[in-house]
């Protein structure tokens, strides 16, 4: 079912020189789908967890590269920050930022555990930084230093059992959850069968959501609902591979979970991912009122022009003069980001168009897009409970402005169905990255478009 072998992996030289490399990480299946018993593994989190491992693969062993030599010091892997940064989609200017996203990666505990061992453990135990020139300096590289518990590095340098990820895909995800499911659905591509474990709903949830194990479930549909459909949409939409849910139910109700995993056709497009969270974008949502934490999530799982035009409006209501002061921008900035109220339509700089006749602008690209994910997004509103339609349909209603005959019609009226299949595909996915967008061109093409 999956890869696996026996050996150590193999180091690799002349790492500090910038030698090429795979982009890929092999990742323990022991590390796939982690319970957590405190703390909560974010987007951020898993990433830099996955570039981590990455990079001590790489290395081979501890100690290489140690800017500054002491026996402290060889305990640890070496990396230059800008590379994890990079790996990470991370702004890579920010060092105070960065250490604090690796000590909350330090803080999460996970729980493991077989027919004969229960094991809580860290994934991280311990983290430094370094800078031969010195840590206020201008000049010099700063490196991070970084050990992982013994059981931990054991499953990270001699997997038994492991699956390829590419990072490529990783740093598509707007979401935690949909990285989760990812990597528990990537190792069982290989299995026969086509199919993952079957479990518990509530162990799945516990896997995908990153929360603490044990520690309150929502119902089963709001689980579905909010968790597991907008994971399994966004896999879809930007991996190498398709899945499909399958319930298992005893009497009436779900009990267990499992999924159908298939290859997808989607190639594999190479493009620079964009820092996941921005030190500058960052900056102007606190200031709005929000902790460092709550900034960086909200940073992390929306796209940037979504960010960028919901801060713009907050910003020009909170200067606009002779109106009454907001109270609560924080909270103003929410709804607003949540509602929609100030939508950005991302441009397309590319691809480029060649001047024949019959051949798509990426305007025209873009809105064969936003229509292929609307009809999808339709399916899977067909496949919630009638009661979860009606109220999407109610909170669609109260926002979309249509006429008041056409509203009546419902689902029946063609407009009314058009409109609400893209509100709630912008409510599920929210704006479309350009990357995915050039994906999709790329893997359903109407006309030649020059790259």
């Amino acid at each position: 079912m999956d890869k696996s072998s026996k050996r150590a992996i193999a180091p690799f030289d002349d790492y500090a020189q910038g030698v090429s490399e795979s982009r890929e990480l092999r990742k323990s299946n022991e590390a796939i789908g982690l319970r957590v018993r405190k703390g909560k593994l974010t987007l951020l989190s898993r990433k830099m967890f996955n570039v981590l491992m990455h990079h001590a693969q790489k290395l081979g062993s501890p100690g290489r590269n140690a800017p500054v030599v002491t026996e402290a010091n060889k305990k640890y892997f070496w990396v230059p920050l800008a590379d994890l940064a990079r790996d990470a989609a991370y702004e890579s200017n920010d060092t105070k930022r960065l250490k604090e996203y690796l000590q909350e990666l330090k803080d999460i505990r996970i729980i493991s555990e077989d027919n004969v061992q229960w094991t809580s453990q860290s994934l991280l135990s311990a983290f430094t930084l370094a800078n031969p020139n010195g840590l206020k300096s201008r000049g010099g590289q700063i490196w991070v230093g970084f050990a992982f518990p013994p059981e931990v590095e054991a499953a990270v340098m001699r997997p038994d059992q492991y699956t390829n990820l590419a990072f490529v895909y990783q740093n598509q995800f707007r979401s935690g959850a949909s990285l989760a499911l990812y990597e528990i659905c990537r190792r069982f591509l290989t299995n026969p069968s086509q199919l993952t474990a079957r479990l518990p709903w509530t162990e799945w949830f516990d896997s995908v959501s990153g929360n603490p194990a044990g520690q309150g479930y929502p119902e089963y549909k709001i689980a579905k609902r909010d968790t597991f459909k907008p994971a399994i949409a966004e896999v879809n939409s930007v991996t190498d591979i398709n899945i499909e849910l399958i319930e298992h139910k005893l009497g009436r109700r779900v009990s267990e979970l499992q999924f159908r995993v298939r290859k997808s056709d989607q190639a594999v497009i190479e493009f620079p991912a964009p820092p996941v969270v921005d030190g500058e974008l960052l900056e102007r949502v606190i200031r709005l009122g929000f902790s460092e934490r709550d900034a960086s999530d909200l940073v992390a799982t929306n796209s940037e022009n979504k960010i960028i035009s919901t801060l713009q409006l907050v910003e020009e209501r909170m200067a606009k003069k002779g109106a009454e002061a907001l109270k609560q921008p924080a909270a103003y900035f929410k709804s607003a980001l949540k509602n929609d109220w100030a939508p950005a339509v991302p441009k397309l700089e590319a691809p480029k168009i060649k001047p024949k006749a019959n051949v798509e602008t990426p305007e025209e690209v873009f809105q064969r897009y936003l229509a292929h994910r609307s009809k999808e997004a339709f399916s899977l509103c067909t496949d919630l409970e009638p009661e979860e339609q009606d109220r999407l349909i109610d909170e669609f209603k109260q926002q979309c402005g249509l006429p008041m005959k056409i509203r009546k019609d419902g689902l029946r009226s063609n407009v009314f169905r058009s409109d609400f299949s893209m509100w709630y595909a912008h409510k599920l996915w929210g704006e479309p990255s350009h990357q995915v967008v050039l994906e999709f061109a790329l893997s359903n093409p109407k006309a030649h478009i020059e790259s």
